[in-house]
């Protein structure tokens, strides 16, 4: 290991230290009740719940799945991708926040996902509160997977070490984290991981703009490439036996592909996934004040905007940079850690670098905690022992935090994985199986118990069929899994809720109070 990792090394420990120290200081204040532990007590300022919703949202593939999808195939796919999340982001926040916050406190003082949706219903039987678990249980451990590949695609690339022990390294480094210090710690620090990184997404542009020989050279080269610098085109990278071919020194391409309408509302349906996305919405229950909600909405759409852009033009300098060293779509999302390592100074690099760590943990900390309430507070406490008292239940989410850990490993084994592909299938399950009945339960009266159950069965059932099924007969049929199952659930919600008996009068008049509250 030669000087300047060694330097890197030293840098991340650092930081990787701070975090550790968050951890410790929240630690005593997050075990005094499971409400603390998993909401924070409804406790979090403005930019903390702005810049932790966004960090803990974005995971690693903020700064090497998108990027790496631009370093790839080119500014369309990306791009679109892009538009559809920051446009998601700001109709979250202006349509969902304040009147989930609002309505989380009426029913029940819910402090999970779960026991909203349970309460409000007002469930007897936990039927809701358990499917809703179950998705989560499922989704998150798939989307913790992705966050520990990118750990170890980090480290390995950075150290020269096998993959699966840096994998682990980092996995027990965030079980650790996540252990400790609970809501507040995890939201505290991804506060500062978001400081982190838009400042580390910033500077490897500008450097790696500057590296290349300026903003006309990027360009000239990204319109080179067939389809490459188009909206409306796709590039086609020449692979064979898995890599990119290279010819005289320069990566091959084939003719550009087309970009059409379906492609385009594929891609952009991303952003409905939002609507679901169980990290962000706990945000918008845990803030102090609903009224700073609207503050929090703008600091989160200026940081989702800026830190989206950069990320996309990272992956279009990192072409131009290294037009032959990344020669996979795996290989692609190490893009901007080659950039890093190669233009600049290690302790300088350590902090950027610092950036990717920072989307990981800010992402896996949610991930793993919000899956560890879905089972200890609403299926351990709520279906198997229900006289499980609050310590009880503390205990069960560490040993839960633990097992979903070894089964995120298991799944993140294969360092051939792309990040982006493992997150956009968790992303479409979340979306698909939570965000019409969460829009659906905040904003129609008419709503009951069965079209509930119905939404989120057929959302999260979807998600699987048209993915694995339906998806690889290709043509019109070959758009993102997201779109098809988000709008089966909405169907099956309306049309189950009226085919069955109204909610109770007591149901109606809940909705009444929240709705006039926030008009």
């Amino acid at each position: 290991m030669d000087q300047g990792t060694i330097q890197i090394m030293i840098t991340m420990i650092a930081y990787m230290s701070v975090v550790l120290v968050i951890g410790l200081v929240f630690a005593k204040r997050a075990n005094e009740s499971s409400d603390a532990y998993f909401l924070g007590g409804r406790s979090l300022g403005p930019w903390v719940t702005a810049m932790s919703a966004e960090a803990s949202d974005m995971s690693g593939y903020l700064l090497m799945g998108v990027p790496g999808v631009a370093y790839w195939c080119g500014l369309s796919d990306a791009t679109w991708t892009a538009l559809g999340l920051a446009l998601g982001t700001y109709l979250n926040w202006l349509l969902v926040s304040k009147r989930l916050r609002r309505y989380s406190a009426k029913a029940g003082d819910s402090i999970t996902l779960p026991d909203f949706f349970s309460n409000r219903f007002h469930e007897n039987k936990k039927v809701i509160m358990t499917i809703a678990a179950v998705f989560i249980l499922i989704f998150f451990t798939v989307y913790a997977s992705s966050c520990l590949v990118a750990c170890g695609k980090l480290f390995s690339t950075l150290f020269g070490l096998p993959y699966v022990y840096m994998m682990i390294v980092g996995a027990v480094f965030v079980l650790l984290y996540t252990i400790l210090g609970g809501f507040l710690a995890e939201s505290v620090s991804d506060f500062m991981q978001a400081i982190v990184m838009i400042i580390a997404l910033i500077v490897v542009v500008i450097v790696g703009t500057n590296a290349a020989g300026g903003l006309g050279m990027v360009v000239d080269n990204a319109r080179s490439i067939p389809g490459f610098f188009e909206f409306f085109g796709i590039a086609t990278p020449t692979v064979e036996n898995g890599k990119q071919l290279v010819l005289n020194g320069k990566p091959a391409f084939g003719e550009a592909g087309s970009y059409g309408f379906l492609n385009i509302i594929s891609t952009m349906a991303w952003g409905l996934g939002y609507f679901g996305m169980p990290q962000v919405l706990l945000r918008f229950m845990g803030i102090r004040n609903v009224d700073e909600l609207s503050r929090s909405r703008r600091i989160a759409t200026v940081w989702v905007v800026i830190s989206l852009t950069v990320a996309v033009f990272i992956g279009i300098v990192g072409r131009a940079l290294y037009p032959a060293d990344l020669l996979s779509a795996s290989e692609a999302e190490n893009v901007f850690i080659l950039m890093t390592r190669s233009l600049m100074h290690p302790l300088l690099a350590g902090l950027v670098l610092a950036g990717i760590l920072a989307a990981t943990i800010s992402s896996s900390d949610s991930y793993l905690l919000i899956a560890a309430s879905a089972f200890s507070k609403n299926i351990y406490q709520g279906l198997l022992k229900k006289d499980a008292s609050d310590k009880q239940v503390m205990k069960m989410s560490r040993l839960t935090l633990i097992v979903i850990t070894l089964i995120a490993i298991s799944i993140a084994t294969d360092e051939n994985s792309v990040i982006f592909t493992i997150v956009s299938f968790a992303w479409a399950g979340f979306g698909a199986t939570f965000g019409p009945l969460m829009l659906f339960s905040l904003f129609w009266k008419r709503i009951n118990r069965a079209g509930a159950i119905a939404g989120m069965l057929a959302g999260g059932g979807m998600v699987f069929v048209w993915k694995l099924l339906v998806r690889p007969l290709g043509g019109a049929l070959n758009i993102y899994e997201l779109l098809p199952a988000f709008l089966f659930s909405c169907l099956c919600i309306v049309a189950v809720s009226l085919l069955t008996a109204p909610p109770s009068k007591d149901i109606q008049r809940e909705f009444d109070e929240v709705k006039h509250a926030s008009a």
